[in-house]
């Protein structure tokens, strides 16, 4: 009897992933081995290769997932909410330098983090998103002023994983990473990873600040967007989403730009509509907008924080005691409404995932069985 030979795990990627749509662009695949690289905002194989436990593939945030068993490797369980992962404490932030939080993106609170993790010790070297003509890439950064130059928000993707494979490999003990919601699902997976090669990788990885992340842009569909609306592309510095308005700022040095969000939102990755995590709920502390409230002026000066470990909680202490940190407790009414919007990401993914699969018990890379799981497809109006 003939036997069907099995998938190698580059090949699992390339069926399971990316050509089915699911790749984020994180770059958990890439710099483990020459065979897979970044292109503009793409994975692209160059190669075969046969190995059928390779890493490309067990690290990916979209290959087969179970959450349950992350959580239960990283998290204390009591503090588990269904809507946005662990919450050790909740709260509003903000950098207390003032030109601090002029230079970055709303509070400043990831900047002030990474530089105190820096000056103190804490990590040797900081891998965040910095920008080439709107194509995010990740740098690997050990000074406060290189931080303050990348401070600024872009919404396309950055292959941030693929970076701290590099610098993995390299002399450097400590590493902390800024990281979206699908770039610190494949950071967990890396750290519960049990091969010895992985084993040397992860214990580097020191801090995991993570980014509220609702989406990405497709690059070539927001090249194209930008260009219908006569802005120079390489002229952009900055982008925001003002809470309430339906639109999206685009700042350069001309002045800025507003395009509708309903022409924005043509430019979403396919692959985020398949994510249901917003709040980088695998990260040390996540950090977002502070969008509630009437006065956008003034919140927009502020982050929503939300502090997840041991490590991340330390951090949080050390910055207040340092007092590069301003926090105050978030009103109840604020951490309701980021549940709320959580939860409508998640169902909304859960019926794409379902749609998408054609079946309730193929839930592509979410593991059917894990409670959580279960709560979300009876939220989104399924039967499980």
């Amino acid at each position: 009897m003939r036997q069907t030979r099995k998938l190698s795990s580059q090949e699992l990627l390339k069926k399971n992933v990316l050509d089915a749509g699911l790749c984020t662009g994180c770059g958990a695949c890439v710099n483990l081995c020459p065979y897979q690289v970044i292109y503009r905002d793409r994975t692209v194989q160059l190669h075969s290769c046969d190995l059928s436990d390779g890493k490309c593939y067990a690290f990916c945030p979209r290959s087969s997932t179970d959450l349950s068993v992350l959580r239960k490797s990283l998290f204390p369980q009591a503090d588990v909410t269904p809507e946005i992962g662990v919450v050790k404490g909740y709260y509003l932030s903000r950098a207390a330098d003032s030109n601090l939080r002029e230079r970055a993106q709303h509070g400043g609170t990831i900047t002030a983090l990474m530089e105190l993790a820096l000056a103190e010790g804490l990590i040797e070297t900081a891998i965040v998103s910095s920008s080439e003509r709107q194509v995010n890439v990740p740098v690997a950064i050990k000074s406060k002023d290189d931080l303050l130059q990348n401070s600024q928000s872009r919404f396309t993707v950055s292959p941030t994983v693929a970076t701290f494979h590099e610098i993995a490999a390299e002399n450097i003990a400590k590493i902390g990473v800024v990281a979206t919601p699908c770039q610190a699902l494949a950071l967990a997976k890396i750290k519960t990873y049990t091969d010895k090669d992985a084993s040397l990788k992860k214990d580097k990885l020191k801090l995991v600040v993570g980014l509220f992340c609702g989406w990405t842009l497709a690059r070539d569909k927001f090249t194209e967007l930008l260009k219908m609306n006569n802005i120079d592309e390489s002229a952009v510095v900055g982008m925001e989403i003002p809470a309430g308005k339906g639109i999206l700022e685009i700042y350069t040095p001309q002045g800025n730009r507003t395009i509708p969000m309903k022409e924005v939102e043509n430019c979403i990755r396919e692959a985020c509509r398949y994510c249901v995590d917003s709040t980088a709920e695998y990260a040390d502390v996540s950090v977002g907008a502070a969008r509630f409230g009437n006065d956008w002026e003034e919140m927009r000066k502020w982050n929503q924080l939300i502090v997840r470990t041991e490590a991340g909680s330390d951090l949080i202490d050390l910055a207040v005691a340092r007092g590069v940190l301003e926090i105050k407790e978030a009103p109840s009414e604020i951490l309701k409404e980021l549940k709320k919007a959580a939860l409508e990401k998640k169902k909304v993914a859960m019926k794409n995932i379902v749609a998408k699969s054609g079946r309730e018990n193929n839930l592509l890379y979410l593991n059917s069985n894990d409670s959580l799981i279960k709560g979300l497809l009876k939220r989104s109006g399924r039967k499980k």
